[in-house]
């Protein structure tokens, strides 16, 4: 029997029009929780294809919100691999060529890693960083399947804390283990399964390919 689906999944026709919808969502969960005049915003970024869809899509669809509003931001890294900042694997490089030199946010208030220590040390200090130690909210990884093999990771307490999680996934090369997630019930789920926001939404925003095993309802979108 299957699990039900976690979260609202939705469907886009191409990776362009589910980036421009993500960057929307963004730009709209910024502005409620900035509504008040002393509130912050804290974003959590991945690496991979997002890098390249927040670049393209959200400078346009954050800026009616003016420099002022993002000067509120802050930005932090939720699986940062443990690389010089100027390694083409590097989750902060990427961003801060593509998408920081277009957006307003202080320097100050982009969180990143210590790429020169060793990772345990590395996650310790981002945990510090992060101004949260009543819990281990940071984890070292040394043996990730995906090269390079060292990284820096938010754990499973801080995604459940947030008031939206949104997780993107693209290719065919996605469909099965999307299926995994959202649809079996294994007896050890892998991580991205364990993800559930305690009050908080989460969202799985897919493009065709990424969805075509899924038998979940979800949402399909097109401009089309």
């Amino acid at each position: 029997m299957a699990a039900p689906a976690p979260g609202l999944i939705s469907v886009f026709s191409s990776s362009q029009e589910l980036g421009a919808a993500l960057a929307q969502l963004v730009a709209q969960r910024a502005a409620c929780c900035l509504a008040g005049a002393r509130a912050r915003f804290a974003l959590g970024l991945s690496g991979g294809s997002l890098v390249s869809m927040l670049a393209r899509e959200l400078p346009a669809a954050v800026a009616p919100a003016g420099p002022a509003s993002l000067a509120r931001w802050t930005l932090g890294f939720c699986d940062e691999r443990l690389v010089p900042f100027d390694h083409a694997e590097s989750t902060y490089g990427l961003y801060r060529t593509h998408l920081l030199s277009r957006l307003p946010i202080p320097e100050s208030q982009v969180i990143t890693i210590n790429p020169e220590l060793p990772v345990e040390e590395a996650a310790e200090d981002y945990a510090k960083k992060l101004r949260q130690e009543r819990e281990k909210i940071v984890a070292p990884i040394s043996d990730s399947p995906k090269p390079p093999p060292q990284r820096v990771t938010l754990t499973l307490p801080v995604l459940n804390a947030a008031r939206t999680v949104i997780f993107v996934a693209t290719g065919e090369g996605k469909a099965a283990v999307l299926k995994r997630i959202l649809e079996d019930q294994e007896e050890n789920p892998l991580p991205a399964a364990l993800v559930q926001p305690h009050t908080g939404k989460l969202c799985w925003f897919l493009d065709e390919a990424a969805a075509r095993l899924l038998t979940v309802p979800f949402e399909k979108h097109s401009t089309l």
